[in-house]
């Protein structure tokens, strides 16, 4: 069966015996507070029990290494909108250990690129157009010094509120340990 199908099958049951009922709650987060994690895999569960965080208690935005690469991107933006629209009066920045994007080399990905169809034309009208596509994937040497450097991009950005506290964790994805980098009640 292909992944879809299964998906629809699952989701056709869990619909028709209102299993949905448990999770019902407001788009207001109860804790208000927004995350910025990694997508990783291992945290999907982990990272909210380790938190004690429940459906309903915050905002979670995931992106590959919980990395913001630009301060007027789509990840900055859903901060704002949380903070703004949504009630969320704390944010908290999580990376993790053993991350995917730590140390990532953009040659490797780019090769993979190339053997599913990506031209070497098309890499050059890229790089041509302004676009540093090397730069563009590459991710990061340490977590610590990740985490720390996007929470100065939301704690300095122009739009957020200064009274928004900004944190900086690093979770290890083996045991839900949480380490803090940045104390954001710390002025």
């Amino acid at each position: 069966m292909r992944m879809l199908d299964e998906i629809l099958d699952f989701n056709e049951k869990f619909v028709s015996e209102k299993k949905y009922e448990e999770f019902t709650t407001t788009k207001f987060p109860n804790k208000k507070m927004v995350i910025l994690t990694c997508m990783d895999t291992r945290l999907v569960e982990l990272l909210p029990r380790a938190l004690n965080i429940r459906n309903g208690d915050v905002k979670i935005v995931k992106n590959a290494g919980a990395l913001i690469m630009h301060p007027f991107g789509s990840i900055m933006r859903s901060l704002l909108v949380a903070v703004y629209q949504l009630q969320a009066e704390e944010v908290a920045i999580i990376g993790h250990y053993d991350c995917g994007m730590s140390g990532m080399k953009p040659d490797i990905v780019i090769e993979e690129m190339k053997k599913r169809g990506v031209s070497d034309d098309m890499l050059n009208t890229l790089n041509y157009s302004g676009i540093d596509v090397k730069e563009w994937l590459h991710g990061f040497d340490n977590v610590k010094d990740s985490v720390a450097h996007s929470v100065e991009i939301v704690k300095n950005h122009p739009l957020m509120p200064k009274d928004v506290p900004v944190h900086g964790l690093v979770i290890d994805p083996s045991t839900g340990r949480l380490d803090q980098v940045i104390d954001g009640y710390e002025k």
